[in-house]
Order: structure tokens, then sequence, then C-alpha cells
């Protein structure tokens, strides 16, 4: 992927209207400043996602949705990184730049993806060709058109159809091999990886066809399903089998639903369940769960009643977990012995297996069903062991509603958590946590200078770095610190630019809530205020060092614990101010 300058990036967000941009996709409604409207990532009756054309970025009050105009293309239209910064440059007449060395990298990939590519096309003619494969497509009933939204091939018996169809020279092969559709035996030789099989395309997020899944006509061949190899365009932890299928035919994805296999997948869509996706052949991981709730607020995993299918399922759970933000929601569904998606699907029709999902087993109840159902609870024991297993996983879930409420029901089973105190004795304690700021001046005073910077980031222009402030043994500071040389290095920065720059980092949270909050005064008077913070953190900061100073006299009995630059500075920094 071209790594484009952060100078570029600051450039076409600030030539965007993030307003028109959303707008057109939106219908928002000024209030103020800003813009309004009904969060489109979350359904809700009252408007609580804002646009600010000031501060150049969006923010959910309801399930926290926010960033630039880039973030919500590629969240709203679900575009790569790449196309939403090309959508947005075009709109504005800019020109993405690209060096030498990524245009050389650009052609190599796209001669990989255009040799994937080939091999679909290949295997789609073969399936036409193939009395085996079209009888077995219409012995499971799959329909034409499904055939064809899928892009379902047939790879043809022998060691060499594909091999000899499109290898027709080194580079040809090189290209093949690297794609992961060729295998070697002991002696070296070069063969089709896929025979006899009906061939699944595996999509990318954009529509590209980026490895194969193949699956036995007959059912004594072995294996039943057989992926393509990591490659430098598939990495199977990462991809879902369907996801760009389900985008097509929703253009709101309000679920997805995570069966085991492509046939799962398929016979879904045969009757109009459109929002089923699989995993490749194996669990499902971190990077599948950010991926699924990226693409919709609820996800359902459907699997097998047995052992392996509630491990199967447990391995998600702990995948998605610390994933929960507000507003995201898990399911599991256990199919009865001997079902899968394919045949409920079959007998029930898409009524029955809607209705199927509706009593699946929220992520909470699975949670606790599975680590308590060894447990006594009518002993302190057993109360104990279920505490002492729940409270690590419990910690992995994001800040918000949805942790709280595992935590508060963790308390209604175990008694853990619960306070012994009396009110009088609770309630001060309740304040001290919820409001430090009243007991630490010095640290609203960092407070207030990084929501300014955040909102009005041109501020930090008004400062030449370092200031005395990074000194200080204070919390906040040093990333007060890093905002100011953010700045001063991208003096375009915007409110959205600068908080997806920390979109990765613990602080990320408290700085969005900040960039959010009505400070009080006039937008006109924050620059006098900010520069107003900053001297008194100066002055703070030289009291701090005047003390350690003394301090080291005191221990020492002397002065003679000074160096002779540290007795220079300490005569200068307590020496008084000059008068004006």
């Amino acid at each position: 992927m071209a790594r484009l300058s952060d100078a570029f990036i600051d450039d076409l967000l600030a030539r965007t209207d993030i307003v028109e941009v959303i707008g057109t996709r939106v219908p928002l409604k000024r209030q103020g400043k800003e813009y309004a409207a009904r969060c489109p990532f979350h359904d809700e009756r009252s408007a609580s996602f804002t646009v600010s054309p000031t501060k150049q970025f969006y923010h959910c009050f309801g399930c926290s949705a926010h960033g630039t105009a880039i973030s919500f293309l590629m969240q709203y239209d679900r575009l790569e990184f790449l196309d939403a910064v090309d959508e947005l440059a075009k709109r504005v007449g800019m020109e993405i730049p690209r060096d030498t060395v990524v245009r050389n990298q650009d052609s190599d990939s796209r001669e990989l993806y255009a040799t994937v590519d080939a091999a679909a096309k290949f295997f789609q003619k073969q399936l036409l060709a193939s009395d085996k494969a079209r009888a077995y497509i219409a012995g499971r009933r799959i329909s034409d058109d499904i055939v064809e939204r899928y892009a379902i091939g047939h790879a043809p018996d022998g060691y060499s159809g594909l091999k000899d169809a499109l290898g027709t020279d080194a580079r040809r092969m090189n290209l093949l091999e690297r794609a992961g559709l060729f295998s070697k035996n002991d002696k070296g030789h070069v063969y089709d990886k896929f025979r006899d099989r009906l061939m699944f395309p595996i999509h990318d997020r954009r529509g590209r066809v980026i490895a194969f899944g193949g699956r036995v006509l007959d059912p004594e061949d072995s294996p039943k399903y057989l992926n393509s190899p990591e490659t430098a365009l598939f990495h199977k932890g990462r991809e879902l089998y369907g996801l760009w299928q389900a985008k097509q035919a929703n253009p709101k994805l309000d679920r997805l639903v995570v069966v085991e296999g492509y046939m799962d997948v398929v016979a879904l869509a045969q009757y109009g369940v459109t929002q089923a996706v699989a995993t490749l052949g194996t669990a499902t991981t971190p990077d599948h769960a950010e991926l699924l709730f990226r693409n919709a607020p609820d996800v359902y995993f459907c699997f097998d009643g047995d052992r392996a299918g509630r491990a199967a399922a447990w391995k998600a759970l702990e995948s998605v977990l610390p994933r929960m933000k507000d507003g995201r929601q898990a399911f599991f569904l256990f199919l009865p012995d001997g079902e899968d998606p394919d045949t409920i699907v079959r007998k029930e029709g898409a009524d029955g297996f809607a209705q199927r999902l509706q009593q699946a087993m929220p992520l909470s109840e699975f949670f606790y069903n599975e680590l308590g159902k060894d447990v006594n609870l009518g002993t302190l024991d057993g109360k104990a062991r279920l505490a002492e297993r729940c409270k690590p996983m419990l910690a992995q879930i994001p800040d918000g509603a949805f942790g709280d409420l595992m935590r508060q029901r963790l308390t209604e089973l175990t008694g853990v958590g619960a306070r012994a105190s009396s009110p009088e004795t609770h309630v001060p304690a309740q304040r001290a946590r919820n409001a430090p700021a009243m007991h630490a001046p010095r640290q609203s005073l960092v407070r207030s200078a990084i929501a300014r910077l955040v909102q009005q980031p041109a501020l930090a222009l008004s400062l030449q770095p370092p200031g005395r402030f990074a000194m200080l043994r204070q919390p906040g500071i040093e990333l007060l610190g890093e905002i100011i040389a953010l700045v001063h290095q991208r003096p375009d920065i915007s409110t959205g630019a600068l908080l997806e720059h920390f979109g990765d980092r613990d602080e990320a949270v408290a700085l969005q809530k900040l960039a959010t909050q009505s400070l009080p005064g006039e937008d006109s008077a924050w620059r006098e205020e900010f520069i107003d913070c900053m001297t008194q953190l100066d002055a703070q900061a030289v009291q701090q060092r005047v003390d350690d100073l003394n301090a080291r006299i005191r221990e020492a009995g002397s002065m003679s614990a000074l160096s002779p630059a540290e007795k220079a500075e300490l005569r200068e920094l307590q020496a008084p101010a000059p008068k004006p």
C-alpha cells in the first residue's frame, strides 16, 4: 500500500468539506455551529451524531463512532483507506502522490491479482464443461444466480489442467506458484493444487479474488475442504468468505452470521439469508472479530452444539470480548446434533432460521454459563472460583456500559465487588474516584490546555517548544508536550486528524471526550486562556526545579551538593522577575 505523507493527508482534509461529504449520505440538520443527525452506524431514535465543520470531524455520543471524512467513507461506504483518499482527492482536484518504488510494488501486486483472477475465470469455465460438477450443483439446489454471485467454479481432475491453461511461460508459472495454486512433490515436480473440486473464490474487501477454497465432489475423497495457503495476497486469519457478497447484497448490514463452511454461506444465500460469512478453515481470530464489528453492530456465531462446536464458540468469544464496545452485540446459536445451517435452512426456510437467530444466546449468558458450569454457587468456595475465572477476562472489556453490566452480573452471582461500607463512607469515596480534578488543581491545568488544543490545534503554534512545563512530574504532561510537538510538525492538522493520530493509544477515548466538550468562554478568548494555562505550568515547573535543588542542598547540609552550573541555575530561577 502506498505510504502517503501526513502533510498530504492534512492538506486533503483541510480542503474537504466534511459536512458536504457526510450530508450527501446522511440527512444533517444545523444545530448552532454544528450539524446533527441520527447515527448511520447504529439504530437510534434521537439525533446523537454530530458533524463539526470547524473541527473537521464527526462523533456519535451513542456508539462513539468518530473520525475524519476519510474514516467516514471507510466506515459508511466500506472503502479501503486508499480508495477513500482517492475519492476525496478527486472531489477537491488533488492527485495522490506515489513514488517509483511504490509504483513498482503496485505493478507486481497487480500481476498477482490478475493471475488469481484468471484462475477464477478458468475454474468458472470448467464448471460449465463438467457434467459431474453441474450435477452436484443441481443436487444441492444451488441456482445459477447464486453460482454467478459467488463465482463458483470447478477444478478439473488431473494434475495439469490449470498449469496447461495458464502456465504458458516461466513468469506465469512463477506467479501461479506465488498465488498458492501449485503443489510440489518430493521430486520437485509441480502440479495443480486443486483437482476435481468445487471451487469457491475468496474475495477481499474490494471484491478482488485473492484465494480459493475447494470442496470435494465425492464424499469418499479427503480432505473435505482444501484452502489456498498463505500468500502475499491472502492471510486466512484476516479474511472472511462471503463478506464481499454480503456487503453488495445489503446497503447497510445490521448483522453478520458467522458459519463454518462455504456451502453454509451459499445455501443461506440461496434462501435469502444474505448476511452469512465463514472463517477460512481456522478459528475466529481477533482480526476476524474486528472485521466483523467494523461491518455490522450485531454478530451471530452459528456452530454445532457438540463439544467441538462449543470449543469453537469459546474461541470466538475470546476474540470478541476485548472488542465489545458499547453498541456492539454478539450472540451464539448452537444447532441440533447432525444439523448445520445448510440443512436447517432447507428444512425451515429463511423465516425458520431467523427465528433460531432470535433465540440465540447473548454473549453475557454464554460467558457465565461456560465459566460456571462446573462451579457450585451455593458455596463460598464456588463463588470465589467463578470470580477468579471471570475477573481477568472481564478486565479485557473496553470501558462502557457493557463492561459495567458484566461486572455487575458477577457481583450478583458471587457477591464479589459489592461494597460492605455504609452509605456515609461510600459516597465520598465514589466522589473521589469520579471527580479527581477537585483534589488535583495542577492536573486540571493540564487537562484544560489539552482540551483547548484538541479543539483548536493551531493554538500550539502560539508557543515556541520546548517549554519548561515538560519537566513537570504530573499526569498528562507528556501527552501535552506530544500534542504541541505534533502540531508544530503538522501545522494544518485538524481535530479529526489529531484524534486519528492517537487512535490506537490508551489516551484516545479521553481525547475524544475532550474534543466533544463545550468549553466555557468565546473561541476568540481561547488563545489567551491557553497561554495562561501554559504560563502557569511553566511557573510550576520552575518551582519544582527549585524545590528539587534546595532538597539536595538540605540533604547534604551545604551548597556543595550542587555543581557550578546547578548553582548558577538556582540563582537564575530564584531571581525576581524583572519589573515591566
